[in-house]
């Protein structure tokens, strides 16, 4: 099978309210400084040939990718298994308190997590079950092609486990910045990170 590409797009920045905060599920819009690096992630992808986009439901996601919409570029197929993960009873909380309380370090608290640590939350078999199909579906439908993936952190590190056949909890230290890209080819023979969290906001390209 021809090589399928993958950009891997974190939303963008979002409102002051949510920010290091376990968001998840709370629906919130970008932060005006979000608007600008959404901008900026439309300039470094409009010049790429993209078959098609793929994305959360969430606004903060939708609002990311409105920049880029229009003049011939896909409309975004919307798929709710790429909503963000459930934190559970960490929704809300700082990663700073969190970390307090549970006596995690920076690269712990996915682990926490994928193991079903923390009350009410998405284990790793759970979030596996709904991104996975989303996964099979792109690379399925785009054999040769070049396609957009618009979603979240969590999201970005679940579909990076997925493509490397590694448990997710080991992608707690991988840094997924707003308004990401991230590059992966999926391949008949295996898959290939690229490149990881490049941010064109702060590149300047």
């Amino acid at each position: 099978m021809p090589t399928t590409r993958l950009l891997l797009l974190r939303h963008a920045e979002v409102e002051e309210s949510f920010q290091h905060l376990f968001g998840g599920r709370v629906d919130m819009n970008l932060s005006p400084r979000g608007h600008e690096q959404a901008a900026a992630l439309a300039a470094h992808l409009k010049p790429v040939p993209l078959a098609a986009i793929y994305a959360s439901p969430m606004k903060r996601v939708q609002q990311t990718l409105a920049p880029l919409l229009g003049n011939g570029t896909p409309r975004p197929v919307v798929l709710p298994g790429l909503r963000e993960m459930d934190f559970g009873d960490w929704t809300g909380k700082s990663w700073h308190d969190i970390a307090a309380h549970h006596q995690l370090s920076s690269s712990q608290w996915l682990e926490q997590l994928a193991r079903g640590a923390v009350a009410n939350a998405e284990s790793e078999p759970a979030l596996r079950e709904r991104v996975e199909p989303c996964w099979r579906q792109i690379v399925r439908d785009h054999p040769g092609e070049t396609v957009a993936v618009a979603c979240h952190g969590g999201i970005v590190r679940m579909l990076l486990a997925i493509a490397l056949d590694l448990p997710l909890g080991r992608f707690g230290s991988f840094e997924v910045e707003y308004a990401s890209v991230t590059v992966v080819e999926a391949r008949s023979d295996r898959n290939i990170l690229k490149s990881l969290n490049y941010t064109p906001w702060q590149n300047g390209k």
